[in-house]
């Protein structure tokens, strides 16, 4: 597959949305984090749709909500908007609590999000999980003040995340990413830290 000028616009686009933003309490260009989950897209057979949505997972979420959908759907058509919404946990402004939030994001990925839109919300998850590993290597506890999320919390979601990905979508990727939480889960039993399932 080669890529087109389509994909040339939508690498323009994100980097004009995020060019001001950094990951949370990092240095690190946002738009790092859109150029690793588009290229995990491409890794594991995405196609230029769905690398396009990886690079815009993030607009509507942080840069003006179901406005930036409608342009993203001008711009690049139903189906790059289609995964973008899928992949968005929130339209709403401001946002509600982590954890309402998380339980219904992972609602809609079990029962209603598209195959096309789960292959890029588990790049974007494993980026993030990724990141966070490493960052809980070198910072420890002082990690989870970035997050609204307790530790435990975040390991559920997770988890979750990982047997949604597995029964929806198996194959490498979920592979990869089941292995990833399962090294996560190991790190944080090391630092005493169990998985917080909500109440029912």
């Amino acid at each position: 597959m080669i890529l087109s000028e389509r994909f040339d616009a939508a690498l323009e686009m994100a980097s004009d949305l995020h060019r001001h933003q950094k990951r949370k309490a990092t240095e690190i260009p946002y738009l790092a984090h859109l150029l690793a989950a588009a290229a995990i897209v491409l890794e594991n057979g995405g196609d230029e749709d769905q690398a396009i949505a990886a690079l815009l997972h993030d607009a509507p979420e942080d840069q003006g909500g179901r406005p930036i959908v409608e342009v993203i759907r001008a711009r690049f058509g139903d189906r790059v908007a289609g995964i973008v919404e899928d992949c968005t946990d929130t339209f709403e402004d401001p946002k509600p609590e982590w954890l309402p939030r998380k339980v219904s994001y992972l609602k809609h990925l079990d029962h209603q999000a598209s195959e096309d839109s789960l292959l890029v919300s588990a790049a974007d998850k494993l980026h993030n999980l990724r990141a966070i590993r490493d960052d809980f290597a070198h910072q420890g506890d002082q990690l989870w003040g970035r997050f609204s999320g307790r530790p435990g919390q975040q390991l559920w979601y997770f988890q979750t995340l990982a047997h949604i990905y597995t029964q929806r979508m198996p194959g490498r990727l979920a592979d990869t990413f089941t292995q990833q939480v399962a090294g996560f889960g190991a790190d944080m039993t090391a630092a005493g830290i169990q998985a917080e399932e909500p109440s029912r």
